[in-house]
């Protein structure tokens, strides 16, 4: 308990330090360049209070929960009893098929996380907003965490495999661009956008300590080489999932719209 209350006050006074500059430039502009008053002096004080407090809580909860946990569930997952391996051998190298278990959590866990993600919550309330509902907001959600959902079970698949990381990438960013020729040009910029928004306070904690605690027990892999890249493809995927729920939109509505005009005709 000691332990923790210390350590909370470590990380206080961490993001102070870290928060310090943010509110030395702003009030900064504002006396010194605008040179005019701050409105609502209390309120902002209070809110930069409620930021730095926030901010201190969630440090210590990610060390005390959210690290660990991807840990913790990366060394389940590959525990050589759990996939059926004798670990009395000298060595062994299991296939990739042997961890398919692996490979649904990590979409489970991308897809859960994503839904959940403050940031792709507000962009999907003010997209809704901006285009007068023609983006749903629960629509651009789901698109978004299915993205990340596919990205990261794949890049598990890539550490599992040793498979080199820029293989993936390209060829990810050859599809996005294919996909940004033929996309209708109001989605373009939100989903490059939606891609930026999954890789926030919920899934890049959990993702990470995936990604590390799964190449820091399978043979073979290196935690600095193979453990990071898990970010890459969260943020790579969903333009792709995005750019398609828009194409596949657009192709219903033009369904729709070809069969009412049949009907009309007739």
């Amino acid at each position: 308990m000691i332990a923790g209350i210390l350590n909370f006050f470590d990380a206080l006074i961490a993001t102070i330090r870290d928060v310090l500059p943010i509110v030395a430039i702003i009030f900064g502009f504002q006396l010194f360049v605008l040179r005019r008053r701050i409105p609502n002096l209390q309120q902002l004080l209070i809110g930069f209070a409620f930021v730095i407090v926030g901010l201190a809580f969630f440090l210590q909860g990610l060390e005390q929960a959210l690290f660990p946990l991807g840990k913790m569930m990366a060394e389940q997952l590959t525990a050589p009893t759990f996939l059926g391996i004798d670990s009395t051998a000298d060595t062994y190298t299991p296939d990739w098929h042997y961890y398919v278990w692996v490979y649904i959590f990590a979409a489970a866990i991308g897809f859960s996380t994503t839904i959940a993600e403050p940031s792709l919550i507000a962009v999907a309330i003010m997209a809704n907003q901006v285009s007068g509902g023609a983006v749903g907001i629960r629509g651009l959600r789901v698109a978004v965490a299915i993205g990340v959902s596919i990205g990261i079970a794949l890049g598990t698949y890539r550490i599992v495999s040793g498979t080199p990381l820029h293989y993936y990438i390209i060829a990810g960013y050859v599809v996005v661009m294919m996909q940004t020729l033929v996309t209708p040009k109001t989605i373009v910029a939100l989903a490059y956008d939606s891609g930026g928004v999954t890789t926030s306070t919920v899934t890049v904690p959990l993702v990470t300590a995936l990604g590390l605690g799964l190449a820091s027990n399978i043979p073979g892999r290196n935690p600095l080489l193979d453990g990071f890249g898990l970010i890459a493809f969260a943020s790579l995927f969903p333009i792709m999932s995005v750019m398609a729920y828009a194409q596949l939109s657009e192709w219903y509505a033009n369904r729709i719209k070809k069969q009412r005009l049949d009907s009309q005709e007739e």
